[in-house]
């Protein structure tokens, strides 16, 4: 249930991530091309051939195979992790793509970028982006370039192209940022954003069209709050949102991961093991600790303590594990 980020560009049997896979069954890793906390440029990305084999000294220590998540956010533009710099090919912005408005194109250039993932290992990429741009100089959304389209339809359209492509070449695919993160003013990796005011049920048409389509591999969570939605929580903290919207009335069954729990949003509203706890109780099946924000050694033990000793206490039922248990066993077993 853990999806975790990590330092350094290559592992061993003495590496905390290593013994955390080995020791601790933990999951799925996330890879990183910058440092956030030390503002060091190279975190695990360097180049192809350096990626590659520390992909495949994680996925030993896992067994073997894709028993492991190795995820990444490579969106294409200025949001892709194994980009030019590290000798990977160039790719191109969701904008650009929305922009051209062919489908077909977006396709090819997507299946480019899984075999770029793919050559190297990575299984699982944290996009498309499916969030409207609503709000152009959005920070982290419109002035990045990381939406399709401000029309849903077209996102949708661009999206499952999108993933098409990327299922040509064998890589499982994340809806974000569900309910919608384009008509946001703020940045939920520095505090608090609400989007009460400015979000509409428009933001909901792409993932609810594409999860429709049998579509979905994977669903993200954004950090916004929206009183309409749950007047107390944000969205990946929310029941309301996670379980009554995306689960109920969009009718989605598959895995759910959340932002990352770290992101200024979660972690100054919330403490940590508050913030678990209401995760899961939500229903997100994949928790994200980046360890980009903030790092914090032995993250995945305490994690794991804090998960064990809510279920002890009664916070969270059993059964509430085991079903995101099963839906992250459906899932690894389309992973290839």
């Amino acid at each position: 249930m853990l999806l975790v980020g990590f330092r350094g560009l290559t592992v061993d049997d003495r590496s905390p991530i290593v013994q955390d896979i080995r020791d601790r069954g933990l999951g799925g890793v996330v890879l990183f091309d910058f440092d956030t906390p030390t503002n060091t440029p190279i975190r695990n990305v360097a180049s192809p051939g350096q990626v590659k084999a520390l992909v495949a000294a994680l996925k030993a220590a896992a067994g073997g195979g894709d028993s492991l998540l190795v995820s990444i956010d490579e969106e294409g533009g200025l949001v892709a992790r194994l980009d030019q710099r590290h000798g990977f090919p160039a790719t191109e912005s969701a904008a650009a793509l929305g922009a051209r408005g062919d489908p077909a194109y977006t396709q090819q250039r997507s299946a480019a970028m899984g075999a770029t993932l793919a050559s190297v290992g990575v299984n699982l990429n944290l996009a498309p982006v499916v969030d409207l741009n609503v709000n152009p100089s959005n920070p982290i959304i419109g002035a990045l370039d990381r939406s399709f389209s401000a029309d849903p339809s077209v996102v949708t359209r661009q999206a499952l192209a999108f993933i098409a492509g990327q299922h040509q070449a064998g890589i499982q695919t994340t809806l974000k940022h569900f309910p919608g993160h384009g008509s946001s003013t703020g940045d939920t990796h520095l505090g608090v954003v609400d989007v009460t005011a400015s979000w509409t049920d428009a933001e909901l048409k792409p993932f609810a069209s594409i999860v429709a389509q049998g579509q979905a591999d994977a669903i993200l969570t954004a950090h916004v709050f929206n009183a309409h939605l749950d007047p107390q929580y944000p969205a990946t903290l929310s029941k309301a949102t996670v379980t009554g919207i995306l689960r109920e009335q969009i009718g989605y069954q598959g895995v759910v991961i959340s932002d990352d729990l770290q992101m200024g949003a979660i972690r100054q509203a919330f403490g940590y093991p508050e913030a678990l706890a209401l995760a899961i109780d939500a229903g997100v099946d994949i928790l994200t600790i980046a360890n980009q924000q903030v790092f914090e050694d032995g993250i995945v033990a305490r994690t794991i303590d804090i998960i064990a000793g809510h279920v002890t206490s009664g916070r969270l039922a059993a059964t509430r594990i085991d079903e995101s248990w099963g839906r992250i066993q459906a899932f690894k077993a389309r992973v290839r």
